[in-house]
């Protein structure tokens, strides 16, 4: 973060020291939400959450090295006394961006992939100046102004993930961060349940575009057509990504090995390299694409972006993780949220995964899906049940319309003399990991994918057991 003294902080902010702060005290990051994350020089952020008040945590932050807490309320250790902390936290970070004229902001938003495209264009950038980009999913109101913050006199590129779960949420992010570059991903269902429709979403994630000034880039996805109507909401200069011919950047001969890994082609306006992706599933493949496209625009050379693409491992936690048991038992951890689309992709690079070996999978059902939701999950149950499995569990209270889409399709390959796997509701975690563990084979692959909010991450960790491989 830019050394920032309490008195400015407070000017920022339309704040009141309180607590004997000492406005010449200066904060040198890092700022953080999280008291046990704070260090000396910390500014502590004390948010209310649904479970904890981050003001009961004020005094502790202090006595850890913070310099003194954003509250919304007097607390017992210095702060600056704010009406709204997470808007408080907000003009902070806007204040700070514009402070930073040496650095390019790369917004990136859709669906689907923010995170893995975030990781891998972070990667691309940071061969050519210091980057600063948010760990996991740090890409809402109060995760996206805390990656901000980071950033000080020396960060060249800002890469940041942009998430919205209504109209005009992205718009205020690219408030406190102006864009230079938008990537726009994909408009699929995640969410579509709080916004009403495909339509609303793609309005939602067009925001970044039109926050785009007219010396900007906007990258979008030829292959989508809601992110390809989003040429006309901006004044930036549009570059197309994508798998066919008229996308300036794109994938050809693309190819998967036994493990469910993309090879390929990356063909550009200037040239052409081969990429071996080290990431699981050939959904992948456009996720590389589009930070392609960006660092393509940024001036790197072809042969550079398909090198580190090649060379990225997994970043973020719980993204297609694939661990091998000592039993050679493989557990593909994909937990870290679902939509259709993604449980869609997840199963493909299943089957890439196991080839002829044995799959299981533990799902549960995709949330915040509205009045779209049962058919929605009618299609999700139909996805699994025809991926070849021997056995689905779906987890949870909520499990019905995807289990009536599995018996469905089971009875479907049945009358057609098919094979029909076996479909089981589990009600929580801790039965769905012992009835998979009865069931797993030596060599068997099992998937492990569902919406955040059912913690399906503990399924992968208790199978794998301190087992990795």
């Amino acid at each position: 973060m830019i050394p920032l003294p309490l008195g400015r902080i407070a000017e920022i902010t339309s704040g009141a020291l309180a607590g004997m702060a000492d406005p010449r005290a200066v904060v040198r990051g890092p700022v953080v939400v999280d008291s046990r994350a704070v260090e000396p020089g910390s500014l502590f952020v004390a948010v209310k959450g649904e479970r904890s008040d981050g003001h009961d945590f004020a005094a502790a932050a202090v006595e850890a090295g913070a310099v003194a807490v954003l509250a919304s309320r007097p607390v017992e250790a210095p702060a600056v006394v704010v009406g709204d902390v997470v808007g408080a936290l907000a003009d902070l970070a806007t204040a700070v961006c514009a402070g930073l004229p040496a650095a390019t902001v790369i917004g990136v938003t859709g669906s689907a992939g923010k995170t893995t495209t975030k990781d891998l264009l972070a990667r691309l950038t940071a061969r050519i100046g210091p980057t600063v980009a948010p760990v996991g999913s740090y890409n809402n109101e109060i995760g996206h102004p805390l990656t901000v913050l980071r950033a000080d006199e020396s960060t060249r590129y800002l890469v940041l993930e942009l998430s919205a779960r209504g109209v005009g949420h992205i718009a205020h992010l690219a408030r406190i961060a102006p864009p230079k570059i938008g990537v726009v991903l994909n408009v699929g269902s995640a969410h579509i349940g709080v916004f009403g429709g495909r339509d609303a979403i793609a309005k939602a994630k067009g925001e970044l575009v039109e926050a785009l000034p007219a010396d900007g880039v906007a990258v979008l996805n030829a292959d989508d057509p809601l992110v390809a109507a989003m040429a006309d909401r901006t004044r930036a200069r549009v570059t197309w990504y994508g798998r066919g011919e008229t996308a300036a950047v794109r994938a050809e001969g693309v190819t998967l090995d036994g493990r469910g890994r993309a090879s390929f082609t990356l063909r550009t306006p200037s040239g052409a390299a081969p990429v071996t992706l080290r990431l699981y599933g050939e959904h992948a493949v456009d996720n590389a694409l589009a930070a392609a496209a960006a660092a393509y625009e940024l001036g790197l050379p072809v042969a550079t972006i398909a090198e580190e693409l090649s060379e990225a491992e997994p970043r973020s936690r719980w993204r297609m993780e694939v661990t091998d048991r000592a039993d050679g038992v493989t557990v593909v951890n994909d937990a870290y949220n679902a939509n259709p689309e993604s449980m869609r992709a997840a199963f493909g690079a299943l089957g890439a995964i196991a080839g002829g070996r044995r799959r299981l999978a533990v799902i549960s059902s995709p949330s915040e899906l509205g009045e779209h939701g049962a058919e929605l999950n009618e299609g999700v149950g139909r996805t699994a049940a025809a991926a070849g499995l021997e056995a689905l569990f779906v987890v949870g209270a909520d499990a019905g319309p995807v289990l009536a889409g599995a018996r469905a399709a089971a009875e479907d390959a049945r009358a057609a003399g098919g094979h029909v796997p076996r479909i089981t509701h589990v009600p929580d975690v801790e039965t769905a990991v012992a009835e998979v563990s009865a069931l797993l084979a030596p060599g068997d692959v099992v998937l492990v994918k569902g919406s955040r909010v059912a913690g399906l991450e503990r399924v992968a960790e208790a199978l794998l057991g301190g087992d990795r491989r």
